[in-house]
């Protein structure tokens, strides 16, 4: 049978693209002030996003097995993960935000909004997730 855990990353990277696009739309919108630029910058991010953000998953997950094999979680884990991830998202946020609008600027201020909006979406996400044991065969508790 195929690691579950896959399915567990699948849907998170579902989840967070939807809260992620939402949010970036919505930021790109405000900075540019053209709502089709909003649209067009949050659903380049979807393809690139989804891809780099699954990525991210994997690798923070083969680096958080113990030795039993049993995923630990806490809270300073989240906030590592949510750090890492919003480096790399807002580097990818501000080349498509610069490529679609020609703005180097507003790249860089809805970068620089993004990290603060997507970090507390981000670590939200994360404990949303925690609670959830969808892919996960087994837990450890903090």
């Amino acid at each position: 049978m195929a690691d579950v855990s896959y399915k567990r990353h699948i849907a998170k990277t579902i989840t967070w693209r939807v809260v992620g696009t939402i949010d970036t739309i919505i930021l790109s919108w405000i900075v540019t002030g053209d709502p089709l630029a909003g649209l067009k910058i949050g659903f380049a991010e979807v393809t690139t996003k989804s891809v780099l953000y699954y990525l991210h998953e994997r690798v923070w997950y083969k680096i958080n097995l113990s030795k039993d094999g049993i995923l630990l979680e806490s809270r300073k884990r989240h906030i590592a993960k949510t750090i890492t991830w919003r480096f790399i998202g807002t580097i990818d946020t501000m080349t498509l935000a610069w490529i679609i609008s020609g703005n180097p600027l507003a790249a860089l201020q809805i970068g620089f909004a993004e990290v603060i909006t997507k970090m507390i979406l981000y670590y939200l996400h994360e404990r949303v997730w925690y609670k959830i044991n969808f892919g996960l065969s087994k837990r450890k508790k903090e």
